[in-house]
């Protein structure tokens, strides 16, 4: 829907991948489909399903076993983000690094989008 010729809409590190890839596995699913709602503090969250097969409305990414599904309605919103997966010492999550924000709440759990 929104995507360039030669350039996925979203990209995702082998982190990343190798996480989508054993929830993918554990969970029995097609793949992950992201997309955001309105919530939070700052606005929007970010929002991650797993999914029983694939909708063709859908943009999807697939890299080193792992899929990802962008919904319709957050496409324009995802274009360009890196999607990560961190472990520290406290917690492990994915992390969105997305041009589109322009802030976020203090604990990270919601953005506000570019106008």
């Amino acid at each position: 829907m929104f995507n360039i010729p030669g350039k996925q809409a979203v990209s995702i590190t082998p982190a990343a991948a190798k996480q989508i890839a054993r929830l993918m596995t554990r969970q029995q699913s097609a793949g992950l489909r992201i997309g955001v709602k309105k919530g939070g503090c700052a606005g929007m969250e970010y929002t991650m399903d797993y999914v029983a097969a694939v909708d063709p409305m859908d943009e999807t990414v697939e890299q080193d076993g792992a899929r990802v599904m962008i919904a319709p309605m957050a496409q324009m919103f995802l274009f360009g983000t890196e999607i990560d997966y961190e472990t520290s010492l406290l917690e492990s999550g994915f992390k969105f690094r997305n041009p589109n924000v322009v802030d976020a709440c203090g604990c990270g759990e919601s953005v506000k989008f570019r106008e």
